[in-house]
């Protein structure tokens, strides 16, 4: 067999391990980073050393997660992103997961708001440590050559990660059935200024956080938050207050976004912004707002 006979049959070998490991891939880089256009960077780099390497790789999912690991960490450690992740009231780029688009429901698994904004929460070493660990099934000792740090500091990032999300899981135990009937039940008591109805569904512990983004929105003279609402009472007298200013004024679609049931803004048939629930125990736990417009383009 010529070379060039043996250079196309490499090449179709790799295009076809590369198709194969993308979905999981992209999956790794949107739970890092949070953010699909960054996330397809990183993926798209990784092609890029994927197909110009020197060597052989034996074992093509492993090679690919380290490389796409580490390129998100020096993403992370960007000045540009280290001052977007210091933001209080910064959420996670929503998205529509499907069975064949850009997300794949069975490649995802759970990639709720709430389990995003979780992750969010980590420091990037703990952020990797924690999926290439609990998702991808590496071992400490890969796990610490990627991220540099001995197999010992590996164990006590991820035992660190764990506690930190902890108090938080409960959010992602949720039915679809009950976080449908939550997000109806609260819409309608927002539209209609039904603050008593409000402080039912809200557990006494709701924190309500509302992106619009590094410069914030100001819509019919009302600026978004730049910190995290907390207390059920602080939640349901600002979702009274903005839903009796204009929201009754936009469209409104029900969607599924990252997996769960939500609702997405319109106005003049533009994306808007959209709404998003933490729910557990047939309650109302966390009330995620996202209204940045960069982040909405996809939806």
């Amino acid at each position: 067999m010529n070379t060039a006979h043996r250079s196309a049959r490499s090449a179709e070998r790799d295009l076809a391990e590369w198709e194969t490991h993308r979905p999981h891939l992209l999956g790794l880089a949107y739970r890092m980073l949070g953010d699909v256009a960054r996330a397809e960077d990183m993926v798209q780099e990784a092609w890029i050393r994927w197909t110009g390497r020197s060597e052989e790789a034996d074992d093509p999912r492993a090679y690919l997660v380290a490389v796409v690991t580490r390129l998100c960490l020096n993403e992370l450690g960007s000045a540009r992103a280290r001052k977007e992740e210091s933001r209080s009231d910064r959420l996670p780029e929503p998205v529509a997961l499907d069975q064949s688009g850009t997300f794949q429901v069975e490649v995802l698994d759970d990639v709720s708001m709430a389990l995003l904004v979780m992750l969010q929460r980590l420091t990037p070493s703990e952020r990797a440590v924690l999926l290439l660990h609990d998702v991808f099934d590496f071992g400490h000792a890969d796990i610490a050559d990627l991220i540099g740090k001995t197999a010992p500091a590996s164990r006590k990032l991820l035992e660190r990660a764990r506690s930190n999300i902890a108090a938080e899981k409960r959010l992602l135990s949720a039915s679809r059935e009950e976080h449908a009937r939550l997000l109806e039940s609260f819409v309608k008591a927002a539209l209609e200024g039904d603050l008593e109805s409000l402080l039912g569904l809200l557990a006494d512990d709701a924190v309500l956080v509302t992106d619009g983004g590094p410069n914030g929105r100001e819509v019919e003279g009302f600026r978004n938050l730049r910190a995290p609402l907390q207390g059920a009472s602080r939640v349901a007298q600002f979702i009274s207050t903005v839903s009796a200013r204009g929201a009754r004024t936009l469209e409104r679609e029900l969607r599924e976004l990252n997996g769960r049931p939500a609702l997405l803004f319109r106005r003049d048939g533009a994306p808007f912004a959209a709404l998003m629930l933490g729910v557990a125990e047939g309650r109302i736990h966390r009330v995620y707002f996202q209204a940045d417009l960069s982040r909405l383009r996809r939806i």
